[in-house]
């Protein structure tokens, strides 16, 4: 982008002035967040409005008569001055301060006016974004759902139910296990939660002898809230357990650390 030819563009005094349409607002404000000199132009723009409102005004109290030219020019015994009463009002000065006064004024206004616009369209631009988010979230959430339903809906899926064991009795999950496509997804819902340094491992289990071999860890438990996981499984697995393990895994299961354990019916 050619920042000068968009400042020269003049769009700028249009923004400050407050009569771009919204979507024009929107793109000077972005350019103003990504380019500094459009910022400090508009911040430049708007002083001179200011500097201008205050120049317009009438300072009364501050006026300079011929007196005080005398003083300035340094004359002692001035010739004394006969002033003439004028037989009419100078309206045409009086009509230029006061149609300064009223530019004044409105380009005042008109800047307040901008202001506050541009506050409102920031907040509203900003309430935009959070929807969107919002809806975002939650189409993600639905096609997860959807997703999740499809999976375990699958004819070739073995539901194994793990049962909580002597270090945790009340804890419980489940396994859904696609055997065509070798996934494997967690419920953990029912583990409670892990304490700080240890993370849940889970097995697959071949009975006899019995051998366990690692499926994976149930990664950030905390902040997933469905506690629902997936893992690939190519394992002839004939049961299920999950042990909690130091963070990072273990090469093989902490049996004292036991919590949930299940094998696949036929």
């Amino acid at each position: 982008m050619d920042v000068e030819q968009y400042i020269s563009s003049g769009i700028l005094e249009l923004y400050v002035a407050g009569v771009l349409s919204e979507d024009q607002n929107l793109e000077v404000y972005r350019y103003a967040q990504e380019y500094p000199e459009i910022r400090e132009e508009i911040i430049a723009i708007e002083k001179s409005i200011l500097d201008l409102s205050s120049t317009a005004a009438i300072k009364t109290g501050k006026r300079k008569g011929f007196s005080d030219i005398i003083k300035r020019i340094d004359v002692e015994d001035p010739t004394p001055v006969v002033h003439i009463k004028s037989g009419r009002t100078n309206w045409s000065a009086w009509a230029g301060w006061a149609a300064a006064i009223l530019l004044g004024a409105g380009l005042w206004w008109f800047y307040l006016q901008n202001k506050n616009m541009r506050s409102e369209m920031l907040l509203r631009s900003s309430e935009v974004q959070v929807l969107q988010e919002q809806i975002f979230q939650a189409r993600n959430s639905r096609d997860s759902a959807l997703e999740l339903l499809n999976s375990i809906r699958d004819r070739d899926i073995a539901v194994v139910a793990l049962e909580g064991q002597d270090v945790a009795p009340q804890s419980y999950a489940r396994v859904y296990w696609n055997k065509s496509n070798g996934t494997v997804l967690i419920d953990a819902q029912g583990l409670p939660k892990p304490p700080p340094g240890m993370v849940y491992q889970v097995w697959s289990l071949k009975m006899s002898p019995l051998t366990p071999t690692s499926i994976g860890l149930l990664d950030n438990f905390d902040s997933d809230d469905n506690k629902i996981f997936a893992l690939a499984n190519p394992n002839e697995s004939e049961g299920f357990g999950i042990t909690l393990e130091p963070a990072g895994g273990s090469e093989s299961p902490n049996m004292e650390q036991l919590y949930t354990l299940g094998s696949i019916t036929s």
